[in-house]
């Protein structure tokens, strides 16, 4: 059965990775004194290379951070562009329902030579202008 996780603060990962450096010993005899996993230790004193400059092969802690914020950013615009995109796509059809009666409905109409084609009659009659109508078009059902 796997070990449950362990969250350790920043300052204990220090102090195993001075310690490791201070005594000579090695990741392993640390990891088993402290009762830790081997890989654990080893990651951190990857992290604690990759932050001192000694290595290059990956992410320090500061740019880690970073991508993980403009990830959570992306994320969180992506969510409400979709958002917004719903709201105008629900916009829309409301509002197509809720075409206006009368001369504005007329000249919405294309025209054709001898006279108008098309379905020139209102999908519900509303007042030019009023939200009360909009609205109440939009939230009625047919």
């Amino acid at each position: 059965m796997p070990r449950p996780r362990r969250l350790f603060p920043p300052e204990y990962k220090a102090e195993v990775v001075e310690l490791i450096r201070s005594t000579g010993k090695t990741v392993g005899q640390v990891a088993r004194e402290l009762d830790l996993t081997e890989t654990a230790v080893r990651q951190w004193v990857r992290q604690a290379e990759l932050d001192a400059g000694r290595r290059s092969d990956g992410l320090t802690t500061v740019e880690r951070d970073e991508l993980r914020r403009l990830r959570r950013e992306n994320r969180d615009l992506r969510e409400e562009r979709e958002i917004l995109r719903k709201a105008a796509v629900s916009s829309r059809q409301c509002q197509d329902e809720a075409r206006p009666v009368g001369f504005a409905r007329f000249f919405a109409a294309p025209a054709v030579a001898g006279g108008l084609s098309g379905d020139v009659r209102p999908h519900r009659a509303v007042r030019p202008g009023s939200w009360r109508g909009l609205i109440g078009a939009c939230l009625v059902p047919d």
